[in-house]
């Protein structure tokens, strides 16, 4: 396996490529070749699930001051999980580099979600251990932290259509929202979001982008409202 295509594919030189050859190569490869001096990638992922766990906790921590903890600990989880993960190895095509045995290969292994999860995770652990977590950092700056601003995440905390389903069972009923003030720099803005049911302002919200503070202010009102 030509590890230099990937290392080119992602503009990441490692310094020690065996560490990157041990991030896709799995124990069912290991197995099958016990005369070779091989490690598979369990120990890599066992820390870089822990060091991705930080990257996100970090970013996230500073993005959304706003945010409660439950709140931010639920949207770690839905990046953190393993469809998340899945999706994360896909876009870098990282199955067509995973060390596999025979049987594995056989079965279907190089596409199960749970296979691919882990080399995404031994692959930040080996990168980890190789170039430290600035450059971990980096990493995530250009495959996971673009996914979060895009909103991919935020399905669970999506307040809005809860407060539109509670609202809706008393019957009609006219929900607005309303940017109210808008301030601070170009690069550091702030936004204030009213939300109304029938002209009554019913929750309040502030968030780094119209988005977020909506649904704050969503977030409020059900607090209101149960």
């Amino acid at each position: 396996m030509d590890f230099q295509v990937l290392q080119d594919q992602l503009s990441i030189q490692f310094n020690k490529e065996e560490l990157l050859r041990q991030a896709f190569t799995h124990s069912s490869y290991v197995n099958e070749h016990k005369k070779q001096p091989l490690d598979d990638n369990e120990r890599l992922e066992f820390l870089g699930d822990a060091v991705l766990e930080l990257g996100v906790s970090q970013y996230l921590y500073r993005t959304y001051p706003n945010m409660a903890e439950g709140e931010l600990t639920k949207l770690r989880a839905a990046i953190v999980c393993e469809p998340a993960l899945v999706e994360f190895a896909n876009q870098l095509h990282f199955e067509q580099f995973v060390l596999l045995g025979n049987g594995e290969e056989r079965t279907g292994g190089r596409k199960r979600p749970a296979l691919l999860a882990d080399v995404f995770e031994a692959f930040i652990g080996a990168l980890y251990l190789d170039q430290g977590f600035t450059t971990v950092i980096t990493f995530l700056q250009s495959v996971v932290y673009p996914k979060i601003d895009q909103g991919a995440f935020f399905h669970g905390l999506d307040y809005k259509s809860q407060l539109q389903e509670l609202i809706q069972q008393e019957g009609p009923q006219e929900i607005e929202y309303a940017i109210i003030e808008e301030r601070g720099p170009a690069h550091d803005r702030e936004f204030e979001a009213h939300v109304s049911v029938n002209q009554t302002v019913v929750g309040k919200g502030i968030g780094r982008t119209k988005k977020e503070a909506e649904q704050r202010a969503a977030k409020q009102a059900l607090d209101h409202y149960q």
